[in-house]
């Protein structure tokens, strides 16, 4: 799989080595990489991606996790004493990396690549430093000083949690840090599918320490010659969505708003953006959600507890069907244009010689604004519930279409001015 950047055009989406751009989506689940979060037992990483492969999906995000509250596996660091932990076990050595994790690092994104999936790398985790409302895992985190025998104490003004681990206020802290930074990037900077995270969920005043390790990684690249794009997610608490959109990072994923959750606004025009349930919900988001965050330019992205709940197998439908259009239409002549479709969700190419609409109509109805374009337009439904599409009438341009589906179910129409040259 040919490595991400920006589209140089687009930079919603992101466009491959060959030139296509590449709409990512796809389900995620907190144990693809170290276990022990769900408490499920050993995670089948294999069945896990068999399962978004016949979704349909492009995209996993990999999740680290520096502590919780119970046992983890693996941890980037061994645990050789002497001396025990507050949890009972060998106290960590940081400066003995455990080759255990990062070799199934490496293997689990090259066996996501394998198998046609793009892979978001976590390097920190927000909820493994203190409570955010779910219990507090600073007594089995690698950096309270009663479990290292390097004498690092990431809590030195003993507040009873780890919150300054994600700030720029401990040099010790961030020399082993800045080791175990370089340890990951030097397991997988050959590798081309590839996308790094710096931090899930960390507190508001991480933010200075986030802009740090995405230079870093910068840095790292430069001297590798190996780029990836460099992303930051939502903060929290304290998350402030501005931040991201102001920042320099390739991609974002943002934090709950209202407005995300329920008619999520065009987005920026700067960089791609991840619209990661995960951020939103926690777990939630139907298939209609989906296609509103796709036609909006979003890249959807899915926090799944892999269940057979039929709202969630909805979703991860419409996400697998969201990538195979993007294989179709080429997203990047695409951008969200909400005034063409009564229902606000539509994604047009209206420049060049074929126009082209695509739009979210629900329950099959509603109508579509031709008026500023001329000539005679293909029209298909696109059916949400089965992979199949039916033909339309054909619709003229320079007038506003009242649009029918067969079925009396949410809808996609895909309009094509079937005159001119041009390829799709």
């Amino acid at each position: 799989m040919p490595p991400l950047r920006l589209h140089p055009e687009n930079p919603r989406y992101f466009q491959d080595g060959d030139g296509r751009a590449i709409l990512l989506a796809g389900s995620h689940h907190w144990d693809g990489l170290v276990e022990g979060i769900d408490g499920r037992g050993p995670f089948d990483f294999e069945r896990y991606l068999d399962r978004l492969a016949a979704w349909g999906h492009n995209f996993i995000r990999l999740w680290t996790h520096e502590a919780w509250l119970q046992d983890l596996a693996p941890l980037p660091y061994l645990r050789t004493g002497p001396g025990r932990a507050r949890d009972g076990g060998p106290k960590f050595d940081l400066q003995r990396f455990d080759p255990v994790y990062f070799e199934r690092l490496r293997q689990r994104v090259e066996r996501a690549a394998e198998r046609g999936f793009y892979t978001g790398v976590m390097l920190f985790n927000g909820w493994s430093i203190h409570s955010k409302g779910h219990g507090n895992p600073w007594d089995r985190h690698a950096f309270n000083r009663e479990n290292n025998v390097n004498g690092v104490d990431g809590d030195p003004e003993g507040w009873g949690e780890g919150s300054d681990l994600h700030t720029l206020r401990l040099p010790a802290v961030l020399q082993v840090q800045e080791a175990y930074v370089a340890k990951a990037f030097d397991t997988l900077c050959d590798l081309d599918p590839l996308l790094w995270e710096v931090s899930n969920e960390s507190p508001g005043s991480s933010y200075p320490w986030q802009l740090h390790w995405l230079s870093r990684l910068r840095q790292l690249s430069a001297q590798r010659g190996r780029a990836h794009p460099v992303g930051l997610t939502a903060t929290f608490p304290g998350g402030r969505n501005a931040l991201l959109y102001d920042s320099p990072a390739d991609w974002i994923a943002p934090a709950n708003e209202r407005a995300l959750r329920n008619a999520p606004p065009p987005s920026t025009e700067r960089k791609a953006t991840l619209l990661d349930t995960d951020h939103l919900w926690g777990v939630g988001g139907d298939a209609a959600w989906i296609w509103k965050a796709v036609l909006r330019g979003y890249h959807p992205v899915y926090m799944d507890p892999l269940d057979d709940d039929p709202v969630r197998e909805g979703a991860r439908r419409a996400m697998g069907q969201a990538v195979a259009l993007s294989r179709r239409i080429d997203f990047g002549r695409m951008v969200p244009e909400p005034g063409l479709a009564s229902s606000g969700y539509a994604l047009a190419g209206l420049k060049g010689p074929r126009p082209r609409i695509l739009a979210f109509l629900p329950r099959g109805r509603g109508t579509l604004d031709l008026r500023g374009l001329e000539g005679t337009f293909e029209a298909e439904w696109l059916n949400l519930e089965h992979p199949a599409s039916f033909p339309a009438p054909a619709l003229q341009g320079g007038a506003r279409a009242r649009l029918e589906a067969p079925q009396r179910t949410d809808a996609l129409l895909l309009v094509t001015r079937r005159d001119g040259p041009g390829s799709p």
